[in-house]
């Protein structure tokens, strides 16, 4: 029997858990703040362990998720990263500070994680059931990892003899403490040396970069990173956290924590997941890895403004961990397109081409859905595209009043709808709107003429256009149904006798007559949408012309 992925993965997971026998099981990701929160951060470290989470929660298991911000990592001062600031050499001076100190750039919030996570913090709910707790570094080393840093530094020795495994040539020696203060000084926190001791809640320091020596108490930097992410696990008690790919070589990051924790802190390691990054395709056709610190990609804010939060949600899920995602928000429509068909095979309407296929879209759509299941009725779909050119037509004040009744004139909705699908089509209106004004073709953007400004541009039809025209008009004036098929039919009863030059020619007018430029979105569904009065009243100005 095929099965989809992440219930196999639930199943392998749910056997784990079980032998670790506790009453609340944790999940976790974790985020570094460097810069753009990109959507590629919703995939593994908060989608994939969400949806675990819900299907092992319908199992009987009890468990608490948390998203760690790793919010005292040193800023790089990256290229990137200092041009936020704009005036040249600003952002340089804060090269090295913890993030959670370097300010925001635009001024707008308290400091530089503040400002960059407001485009990704807030809509995680939007993403999923709204069940996951956010938590920064910040905060731990004001609690839990306090504790834990005072035992690193008690069994240094120990954790200097695993870590120096992994170093290759730069291993640390006998003097080395393990742990990374905030210079008082210049404010850095990459370039500070541990040097003594002084008692179990302060150490003395240098600072390389300025030179500064000071004291300072443990709640006042940081534990080196391989350490602090063991000290997460230790300090929220851990069971499944995922991670990215760079993290999964043999030898790498993930297996020296590991060794870490069975070896100096005596704690299971948790189940772990590898996933792969998601791309970045551009409207230029370019693909990249996303990346925070280095601005590539978009945040789920941008793509809230354009998508549902279902649909990339879907894109997820039908993606197994370690195989790319490439998304762009240009393409939104083809994604919808994807997700409707996933949509019909998963309530019966649409036959998959196989077992695998009809398991993975289908599950894969179930899942989708951030919060409860799908409707019991298939929603109605209407194409994005379509909602593209209707919110163009309908004035937007008159969407959520209009947009359903000319939906049905055009026979693209019966007269009886399910209310979510009504709900759906008019949340989709503005967002679609959005997309045509940011990523949409020039043909797609468009201004219906008036009747005054169609009669000039008739006008100037050539003759032997007009006789088209008039043929067009004629068969669309008889149509006893005015439907996106019918009209086709109409429009191909004139051009299919024309060679592509003809038609071509044909189509510049038909579009100036009733875009006021020559080419516009499919004329089928824009007629359809336009309704057969308006468009009877663009045609009429042409039989003006004799």
């Amino acid at each position: 029997m095929t099965r989809h992925w992440i219930d196999e993965l639930a199943d392998e997971l749910y056997n784990k858990l079980k032998l670790r026998n506790k009453e609340v099981y944790v999940f976790n990701g974790g985020l570094s703040v460097s810069g753009l929160q990109h959507v590629g951060r919703l995939r593994g470290e908060i989608i994939i362990s969400e949806t675990l989470r819900r299907i092992l929660s319908s199992r009987g298991l009890k468990i608490k998720q948390y998203l760690t911000l790793y919010t005292q990592d040193s800023w790089k001062a990256k290229e990137s990263q200092v041009k936020a600031f704009g005036e040249q050499g600003e952002g340089e001076k804060y090269a090295g500070w913890p993030l959670i100190k370097v300010p925001d750039p635009r001024g707008c919030h308290a400091n530089w994680v503040e400002h960059y996570w407001a485009d990704f913090g807030p809509f995680i709910k939007e993403f999923t059931d709204g069940e996951i707790e956010v938590i920064t570094t910040t905060q731990l080393y004001q609690s839990k990892l306090i504790d834990f840093a005072k035992l690193t530094i008690e069994k240094r020795s120990k954790v200097r003899e695993i870590i120096n495994k992994y170093r290759g040539r730069k291993p640390y020696d006998e003097s080395w403490i393990p742990f990374e203060p905030i210079c008082e000084k210049c404010g850095r926190i990459d370039l500070t040396k541990a040097i003594k001791i002084i008692d179990e809640d302060h150490v003395e320091y240098v600072c390389e970069n300025c030179g500064h020596r000071g004291i300072s108490p443990l709640t006042n930097g940081k534990l080196m990173w391989r350490i602090e992410w063991v000290g997460v696990w230790w300090s929220l008690g851990v069971d499944f956290e995922p991670y990215g790919k760079d993290h999964a070589m043999p030898g790498g990051s993930r297996d020296s924590c590991v060794d870490l924790a069975v070896n100096v802190y005596n704690i299971k390691p948790p189940e772990g997941l590898p996933y792969e990054w998601v791309e970045w395709r551009t409207q230029d056709g370019r693909i990249m890895d996303m990346g925070s610190s280095d601005f590539l990609g978009f945040t789920p804010r941008d793509w809230l403004e354009v998508a549902h939060p279902h649909i990339y949600r879907f894109i997820v899920l039908k993606t197994p961990p370690m195989k790319k995602i490439t998304v762009g928000l240009h393409e939104v429509p083809q994604y919808y397109n994807m997700y409707f068909k996933a949509e019909r095979i998963y309530y019966g309407i649409e036959k998959a081409s196989s077992e695998e296929e009809e398991v993975l879209l289908s599950r894969s759509y179930e899942l989708s859905y951030p919060s409860g299941s799908p409707p019991k009725e298939p929603p109605e779909q209407v194409p994005y595209l379509h909602l593209a050119i209707l919110s163009q037509i309908i004035p937007a004040d008159k969407w959520g009043s209009e947009a359903i009744s000319r939906l049905k004139a055009s026979k693209h909705l019966s007269e009886n709808i399910t209310e979510y699908g009504a709900r759906r089509i008019l949340e989709t209106i503005p967002r679609a709107y959005n997309w045509v004004m940011k990523y949409g073709t020039q043909d797609l953007r468009f201004r219906l003429n008036t009747i005054d400004e169609s009669k000039k541009y008739a006008s100037r039809i050539p003759s032997e256009v007009v006789s088209l025209l008039k043929v067009m008009y004629e068969n669309l004036d008889t149509l006893s149904e005015w439907s996106e098929n019918s009209i086709k039919e109409a429009l191909m009863n004139v051009t299919s006798k024309l060679s592509k030059e003809e038609v071509k020619k044909l189509y510049e007018y038909f579009y100036l007559i009733i875009v006021g430029k020559p080419s516009g979105p499919r004329a089928a569904p824009l007629l359809a949408l336009i309704g057969k009065e308006k468009t009877i009243q663009y045609f009429s100005t042409v039989l003006r012309k004799d």
